[in-house]
């Protein structure tokens, strides 16, 4: 009898750390649609109204440097990111994800970031925010290469318009870019999808991949870090953000 009561016990505590661990590997939302709960942001430019998540510049508030709302809940690694977004003529912004928050600069991140702009010349590209610059330009399949000299963070985007830092070797094309281009509609809602898995990662757009991403740059590359959305520097602007999920990969 002790020995049955045992394995139904065992039994169901496997089930209940099954159901956890399934549980971990679904997409979930990390945005409300109610309010800023879990995120951290200027609310001058940030706001929630009807389930959508609003980045705006006016001509009042003008930025001097790029801001972000920040979801601080969490800093995953490996994992899977889908939301949608519409974006004006006008705008520019990004999502950032394993990124860090700099000191002494509120709001701001530096990072890997999907980016996105309203003209539809970036938008999908890998752009490290505040570091590398741009690792692939979309339409690429890029290897980041090992630094082979070490170069001071403050000095990595100065060393980059150089030339000084070996890294980008295109390995394949993903199709032309005109084409891929084509597959963003303009001031309508789009979806993207991130994949950071281990030192891969990739930015889909309307289900199309955009870039394709291996960092092999471990002085440089990052793990795991925060997430954030972004206004960017330059003329008065409106981002909208809503369905932001999130799911852990082992």
């Amino acid at each position: 009898m002790k020995q049955i009561i045992y394995i139904t016990i065992l039994s169901i505590n496997f089930c209940f750390l099954s159901c956890q661990d399934n549980k971990k590997k679904e997409f979930y939302s990390i945005f409300n649609g109610k309010n800023l709960e879990g995120w951290n942001g200027d609310k001058t430019y940030w706001s929630v109204k009807d389930g959508i998540l609003i980045g705006e510049v006016t001509p009042e508030t003008i930025l001097k440097r790029n801001s972000f709302v920040i979801y601080e809940k969490e800093q995953p690694e490996n994992f899977e990111l889908k939301l949608e977004y519409r974006i004006s003529t006008s705008g520019n912004s990004g999502v950032n994800y394993r990124s860090e928050k700099i000191k002494n600069k509120p709001f701001s991140l530096r990072g890997y970031q999907s980016d996105i702009d309203g003209k539809n010349k970036y938008t999908g590209q890998n752009y490290e925010e505040k570091k590398r610059t741009t690792l692939a330009y979309i339409g690429e399949k890029v290897i980041i290469k090992e630094m082979q000299d070490s170069i001071p963070l403050s000095n990595i985007r100065k060393n980059v318009k150089r030339n000084c830092w070996q890294t980008r070797d295109i390995v394949a094309s993903l199709g032309d870019k005109k084409e891929l281009k084509a597959t963003v509609k303009n001031n309508d809602w789009n979806t993207m999808h991130i994949i950071a898995n281990g030192n891969h990662m990739q930015h889909f757009v309307n289900g199309v991949l955009m870039s394709d991403v291996i960092d092999l740059d471990t002085q440089n590359r990052s793990e795991k870090g925060f997430i954030g959305v972004q206004v960017h520097v330059g003329p008065p602007m409106k981002i909208e953000y809503k369905n932001i999920r999130l799911r852990h990969l082992n």
